[in-house]
């Protein structure tokens, strides 16, 4: 949870939806009033950053 508040607040609120909630692209896309790129963008930007903090142990799958 460290981690996840350390990110900037629009990848937090992108990967807490798309993860944590559980929604869509699309989804997220009209919760966050942005472009379904973007929450791919911010998703993607999210996860390298905590892959870099946490290393390989961070194993979180976006299927949909």
């Amino acid at each position: 949870w460290e981690a996840l508040g350390a990110l900037p607040p629009r990848q937090r609120v992108a990967v807490v939806l798309r993860i944590y909630d559980d929604l869509t692209e699309v989804q997220t896309a009209a919760a966050m009033g942005c472009a379904v790129g973007t929450v791919k963008s911010q998703v993607s930007a999210a996860l390298t950053k905590l892959r870099a903090r946490l290393g390989d142990d961070l194993t979180i799958e976006v299927t949909r």
